[in-house]
Parts: C-alpha cells; sequence; structure tokens
C-alpha cells in the first residue's frame, strides 16, 4: 500500500471534527506534564455499571513524532474501593475515525460492543482503564501511538489517588484493533514503561503487519476495503507531511475520504463495501519508502522489541487476517524468551474467534493475577 512520495508542500490531512467536551482539550502547559501524569479529572454516572465508580482522566501521552498529546482514559474501580486489586487495561476494537466513537463516550452512550463483558470483569473485583487508544485526533491504524497510551493511561490510573489502585498488578487485553494496541503496550513496556507491573497480556486477532493486510482487502473487492482505507487516513493524521492521500485520490476516493472522515467503524465498512484499490487511487499501489517506514514502525511483525510479561495470544485458523504471521511473531517472542501462549483456534475466523477466545483469555489473565506460573508453548 502507498499514500505517495513526500513533496514539498504537502496537503493537510483530513481530520475529525474536534470534541466539543472542553474536557478533551490540551492545556497549553501540556509539555511540562510527565508522561502519564493527569491533568484533570471527573467522575461519570455508573448507570451501565452498577456499583462500580466510574472516572475519567485526562493525561499526558506522547504521539509517534515524541510530541506530547492529551488523551483520556476511563477508570472503572467495583464497590469496596480500590485497596490495590488488580488492574486491567482494556482495548475496545474501535476500528473508526470519529472522536465520538471513542470508548470515552461508547462506555456510557450504550454503543461499545464489549460493554457487558466489562461487567463480568468488575464482578471478578478487578479495577479497569480504557483508554482512547486512538488519540486524540482518532489515528485508526497508528498502533505504536496505541501502544503509548496504554501504558501511559495505566501510568495515570495508577497514579490517580482516589481509585486506590498504587500498587495494583496490572494486566492487559484487546481483540483485533484492540489487540493491535495491545500488542505493542505489550512490546513498548519494556522500554517505554518498565516501571509497571505487568503480569499478563492477552491479545487477539492482532493484524501482524498492517500492510499486508491492507493489501489482503485491497487489492481485490472486499467487504472490509473501508477499515483499510480508514487505516491510511488515520495514519496520515498521524503522520502530516510524510503522508498525504490528497496526491493519489481519483474523485471517488475523495469523496470517500471525506465521508467517512467522522465515522465509526459499522459506518466505514458500509461505505467502503466491496471497493478495491483501483477504484478510489489514481496510481498503482507500489509502496515508497516513506510509506513503508511508517507501515513498518506501526506492524509488530517488524518491530524489534519484545514484551517480557506473560502473554496469550489467540487467533482463528481460518482468521482473514493472515494466522502465519501470528506464529512468526510468535516464535520470535519465544526466541527472545517471552512466556508466549499461541492458541491458534481451528477453524474460527475473525468474529468466531474472539467469541472463544475471551473467556480463555480473561481465565489466563486471572491466573497471573493470582501468581500461577504462566504456561507457554514455546
Amino acid at each position: 500500500m502507498s499514500l505517495g512520495s513526500p513533496s514539498p508542500v504537502a496537503a493537510s490531512p483530513l481530520y475529525p471534527t474536534p470534541d466539543a467536551d472542553a474536557f478533551y482539550s490540551a492545556p497549553a502547559d501540556l509539555a511540562g506534564y510527565r508522561p502519564g501524569d493527569i491533568v484533570r479529572s471527573r467522575q461519570m454516572p455508573d448507570a451501565a455499571y452498577p456499583g462500580a465508580t466510574a472516572w475519567q482522566l485526562l493525561f499526558r501521552s506522547t504521539d509517534s513524532g515524541d510530541a506530547p498529546i492529551a488523551a483520556v482514559t476511563t477508570v472503572l474501580v467495583p464497590a469496596g474501593g480500590g485497596n490495590d486489586r488488580p488492574l486491567l487495561s482494556y482495548q475496545p476494537f474501535v476500528n473508526a475515525l470519529g472522536t465520538r466513537c471513542a470508548p470515552s463516550h461508547s462506555l456510557f452512550d450504550g454503543s461499545m460492543r464489549e460493554a457487558p463483558a466489562l461487567n463480568l470483569l468488575l464482578a471478578k473485583g478487578w479495577a479497569l482503564a480504557v483508554p482512547d487508544h486512538l488519540g486524540p485526533t482518532s489515528a485508526y491504524g497508528a498502533a505504536k501511538l496505541g501502544g503509548r497510551i496504554t501504558l501511559d493511561g495505566i501510568r495515570a490510573a495508577k497514579r490517580f489517588e482516589p481509585a486506590g489502585l498504587a500498587d495494583s498488578p496490572v494486566g492487559m487485553a484487546g481483540y483485533s484493533g484492540g489487540g493491535m494496541a495491545t500488542g505493542f503496550a505489550a512490546a513498548l513496556a519494556p522500554d517505554y514503561a518498565p516501571e509497571l507491573p505487568i503480569v499478563g497480556v492477552a491479545q487477539g486477532g492482532v493484524p501482524m503487519n498492517i500492510g499486508k493486510l491492507a493489501q489482503d482487502v485491497g487489492n481485490e473487492p472486499s467487504p472490509l476495503f473501508g477499515l483499510g482505507f480508514a487505516a491510511a487516513m488515520g495514519l496520515e493524521r498521524e503522520y502530516p507531511g510524510e503522508l498525504s492521500m490528497d496526491r493519489v485520490l481519483n474523485p471517488a476516493g475523495a469523496a470517500l475520504r471525506s465521508e467517512i472522515a467522522n465515522a465509526c467503524t459499522d459506518e466505514i465498512i458500509r461505505a467502503g463495501a466491496d471497493r478495491s484499490f483501483g477504484d478510489v487511487f489514481t496510481v498503482a499501489m507500489d509502496a515508497d519508502p516513506i510509506t513503508i517506514r511508517v507501515l513498518h514502525e506501526n506492524s509488530l511483525e517488524s518491530y524489534a522489541g519484545a514484551p517480557s510479561a506473560p502473554v496469550y495470544q489467540w487467533h482463528g485458523g481460518a482468521d482473514q487476517v493472515d494466522p502465519a504471521l501470528v506464529r512468526e511473531v510468535s516464535a520470535r517472542y519465544c526466541a527472545a524468551g517471552t512466556p508466549m501462549l499461541l492458541d491458534v483456534i481451528p477453524g474460527a475466523d475473525h468474529a468466531s474467534a474472539m467469541a472463544q477466545g475471551i473467556p480463555r483469555a480473561f481465565d489466563y489473565l486471572a491466573d497471573r493475577f493470582a501468581g500461577i506460573p504462566a504456561p507457554t508453548t514455546c
């Protein structure tokens, strides 16, 4: 996939409409905060999570160009308070471009499909941190950014005194797009946040190479083409001045880009269904060096780091997201000393693998919180 070679004058990316809620705005002195420091907080209604206390935290994180950004996580603490109980950072599958689609909204407006599962986790006595891991511009596809925001969101949750989680053991979990953020958080943690006591990671359905996935859903008409196109838009937002779609879009592509600039997952899929690269781009998708670098920077297959925490990785054997790459990355992690438990579910596609793997993922994390040694398929 290519977004075109850089030019001296690059057009501005098409950003989403900013959130009208002033809570999300970054202060002028944001650079003076450390990553994970809390800028502001607020308590949220808890009707969707009976008995729990809910807060939202605006905190300082760092984007892919190492500039400070303001990001949000939602912290849910079960009845009885924090008391250093297990803390799970859960990264939802937010395959979206609109700020209105972020977890900090969908957790409370009824649109997050995974929300019922969160009540089950709260019933286990776990506290939860649910970050807006696409960042303030909803940069879908920017997985390294998602990893940084996830780790800084955990830092913020542990630094927020009213939650009582300062000494909590930490787990992380996510599937598909949420699995990308989780996977990058796990791989970045040894260098980016080595102080966090991460005892286990559960990641499923992870696209290990977003460039190869784009080829899979773009070379021929695909019902999921819109997601690949949206990821290109998200990366353009995260790497302004380096990637520019304006130079390579035909009128149909420009119209699709405008149509989905503020869209959530289902809207993106509908708008892009059964299209291919040739329907929206004016040039062949031969990759240029800038695009290759950006895609590698956001693909776990090519990211050199490896997690130090134990990892449960599950994937459908018939997943449209190539399971061969999952096996390759798992083998590399094993060689690096990561305690890996790889679970390829026979016959499962992307949707059914999530349903089958989630209970196993939560059981795996419960054992890590209990201090049980991690199993491995290495």
